[in-house]
């Protein structure tokens, strides 16, 4: 990579398995800075976005850094308390006896009592480590750009909250997953997790001055790419449409910029107005089930956490 390279990370949603994005950013931010590199953006969908906004938060505020509030973030988000833990076993217990075959009652997140709840606690956990009020203050033009992806039900559209934009609100918006959670309202419009389009969002990243355009851009992706044998239950069958969703929208998007570094080459476009790009992906090795990605208990989050992390320090040793 050549020297004071801009540098920009998009990180996927996928539950609970995003705590291994929160340890791969805790690495990957203060390594750049370290390296002479700017930073250019953050983008995340769904859980990818409480990454994304916590890590660009502590990085663009005084008296803190990004690894001590993505830490704290995923303190408040895992089931610490007796009370969570049993209420996290017994989501994780019932959704892998779903995925084994055995009949589970479907309940809308509109008839379930506790979904509301569960959204006020997501609330709670971004506002405790996140002054959101801060935001439009720290998002200088100087700033990385921040992006948070959500899905407009009543528009039908993929949208973005950017920068000054980016509200408790949005960041809720973007992990409203529909088979959970209620939509979210914004300005009259009902919003639904961003998986279902652009995973994370990567075309904002490059909606900036020449100067400011990645020449690296970092994929975190949580979704396996590939799966061995075939999905059966119907819980599987929906958690592997998902999966290739998400996957299918990110390549769709790495491919428009392979295809702007390919007409850079050619000459086709001036490199004034344009980057070359480079394309990097860390991704969480390994099949999980679907029950997982519900699984906040503190082992399992610090597991990931920590393998985010020796992800992220073999990522920078092979750069």
């Amino acid at each position: 990579m050549s020297d004071e390279a801009n540098v920009a990370i998009a990180c996927q949603g996928g539950g609970s398995h995003t705590a291994f994005s929160a340890g791969v950013l805790q690495e990957l931010l203060p390594a750049i800075e370290r390296r002479g590199d700017r930073l250019v953006g953050l983008s995340g969908t769904s859980g990818g976005a409480f990454a994304a906004v916590a890590g660009w938060y502590g990085s663009q505020t005084a008296g803190t850094t990004a690894e001590a509030v993505l830490e704290d973030l995923w303190a408040e988000l895992a089931a610490s308390s007796p009370a969570a833990q049993i209420g996290n076993d017994a989501l994780v217990w019932t959704t892998f006896l779903e995925n084994t075959g055995v009949p589970i009652p479907e309940v809308s997140p509109y008839q379930h009592p506790w979904s509301g709840w569960g959204q006020e606690q997501l609330r709670e956990a971004l506002t405790t480590v996140v002054d959101f009020d801060a935001i439009p203050g720290l998002a200088a033009p100087e700033a990385p750009e921040l992006v948070v992806g959500t899905v407009d039900i009543n528009a039908g559209t993929f949208e973005t909250f950017t920068n000054e934009s980016v509200t408790a609100t949005a960041v809720l918006a973007s992990a409203a997953v529909p088979q959970l959670f209620p939509a979210v309202e914004i300005d009259g419009d009902s919003y639904w997790d961003g998986l279902f389009s652009q995973n994370p969002p990567i075309g904002d990243l490059y909606d900036v001055p020449a100067e400011r355009k990645p020449d690296e851009l970092w994929v975190v992706q949580i979704n396996p790419q590939t799966r061995s044998g075939t999905p059966t239950t119907l819980r599987e069958i929906v958690d592997r449409r998902n999966e290739l969703a998400g996957n299918l929208s990110l390549n769709q998007e790495l491919q428009v910029v392979e295809q702007i570094n390919r007409f850079l080459e050619a000459g086709y476009l001036p490199e004034d107005e344009y980057r070359y790009t480079s394309i990097r992906r860390l991704g969480l090795d390994g099949e999980r089930p679907y029950a997982s990605k519900l699984d906040r208990s503190p082992e399992f989050v610090s597991e990931l956490i920590e393998t985010g992390r020796e992800s992220a320090r073999q990522f920078l040793a092979d750069l």
